[in-house]
C-alpha cells in the first residue's frame, strides 16, 4: 500500500505514476481502479495455476523477486536513510513477505473469492478500530455474519485454508498500519523498492528450499514476471494515477468491490463455484467495507491512502 510523487513536485527521473500518466490521462478514474482490481484478481488466478508446479511458497518467491526487481530499475532508492526509517522498512518488508506467505497458503486451500473475503477483513477492522459510531458496529455485525456464513454455510470451507487467509488479514491490518509510517519516513518510491527487498529476503528463501529447480523453468519464470505485473506493479500504477483526481473516500468504497471481483473471477477463470450461502457471505462483507469507507474521516490525503494500499495486497 508509497508515496505519489506527482504532488510532491519533479524529480530528477521519471516517476512511476508520471511514466504511467502520459499513456492514462484519458481514461476514467473509476475505469483505472477498477481495471486494478481486475488485474490483482487475474494475478492471483495466476498464482493458483502455478501452485501445480511451484507450490504456494515457490510462487510468492517467484512474485516478490520480479516485482522487487521492478521496482528497484524503477526507483533505483539510495541506501542512505535514518536508523528509524531503515526500522520502518525491515517491519514493512517483513509484515510484507509473511502476508503474501498467509495469503497464498490460504489461497492453496480455498477459492479465490473465499480468501479474498476472509482476507478482507484486516482492513476492514483497521477501519472500524477506535469508531464510536453506532452504525459501524453494525457493519461490524454485518462483516461477522459473512465469516460466520463462510463456515457453517452449504459450501465446504478448510479450516486450516480459513486460518491462513485470517492471518494473511491480520497481516493486511499491520501493513496498513506500517505502510502509513512507510510515507511519513521515505520519499518516492525508495521505501516500497527497499521493503520489498526485505519480503524477497523473507519468501525467496522458503520457496527455493520448497520447490527448487522448478523455479527456474523458462516457462514458470516468464509466468513469474507476468505475475508480478499482474498483481503488483499495475495495479499499483492504476491506483496512484486514479488518486490524483479521485476523493480518497470514493476510492475506498471502489476497493470494497474487490471481493466480489476475486469470487467472480475464481468463478469464470478457475471455474470455482460458491455455494449460495458463501456469495451472500462475500455480499456481506463488502457491503460492510463501503459502508465502514463512507463513515471514515475525510481528513485523509489521496498520497496518504496511497501508503496505505497494499502494492502487493493488493494481492
Amino acid at each position: 500500500m508509497n508515496d505519489d510523487s506527482a504532488r510532491r513536485g519533479p524529480t530528477p527521473r521519471p516517476s512511476l505514476t508520471g511514466l504511467v500518466g502520459r499513456g492514462l490521462g484519458g481514461v476514467p478514474p473509476t475505469a483505472l481502479v477498477l481495471l486494478g482490481i481486475v488485474s490483482v484478481q487475474l494475478g492471483s488466478a495466476l498464482a493458483k495455476q502455478l501452485f501445480s508446479e511451484v507450490g504456494s511458497f515457490g510462487t510468492v518467491a517467484l512474485r516478490l523477486f520480479f516485482a522487487a526487481a521492478i521496482l528497484m530499475l524503477l526507483w533505483r532508492p539510495s541506501l542512505r536513510m535514518s536508523r528509524q526509517a531503515w526500522t520502518v522498512v525491515v517491519a514493512y518488508g517483513l509484515t510484507l513477505g509473511l502476508m503474501n506467505l498467509c495469503f497464498y497458503l490460504a489461497l492453496d486451500r480455498l477459492p479465490l473469492g473465499i480468501a479474498v473475503t476472509v482476507e478482507f477483513l484486516g482492513p476492514l477492522t483497521v477501519a472500524l478500530i477506535g469508531s464510536r459510531r453506532w452504525l459501524d458496529a453494525l457493519w461490524a455485525a454485518l462483516a461477522a455474519a459473512g465469516v460466520v456464513l463462510l463456515m457453517g454455510g452449504g459450501g465446504e470451507v478448510d479450516l486450516i485454508g480459513l486460518l491462513f487467509a485470517l492471518a494473511a488479514g491480520a497481516c493486511w491490518g499491520l501493513y496498513i498500519v506500517v505502510s502509513a509510517a512507510l510515507g511519513r519516513h521515505t520519499t518516492e518510491g525508495n521505501g516500497l523498492a527497499l521493503g520489498m527487498i526485505v519480503a524477497v529476503l523473507v519468501a525467496v528463501p522458503i520457496g527455493v528450499v520448497d520447490s527448487g529447480a522448478a523455479l527456474v523453468q523458462p516457462w514458470v519464470l516468464v509466468a513469474g514476471l507476468g505475475l508480478a505485473l499482474l498483481s503488483s506493479v499495475v495495479p499499483y500504477s492504476l491506483d496512484l494515477e486514479a488518486l490524483r483526481t479521485m476523493p480518497p473516500r470514493v476510492f475506498g468504497i471502489l476497493m470494497s468491490l474487490e471481493p466480489a471481483m476475486a469470487a467472480l473471477i475464481g468463478l469464470v477463470v478457475l471455474q470455482e463455484l460458491l455455494h449460495w450461502s458463501q456469495w451472500i457471505a462475500v455480499l456481506c462483507v463488502v457491503v460492510a467495507s463501503v459502508g465502514a469507507t463512507r463513515g471514515s474521516r475525510p481528513e485523509i490525503r489521496p498520497e496518504d491512502l496511497a501508503a496505505n494500499q497494499d502494492l502487493d495486497r493488493r494481492t
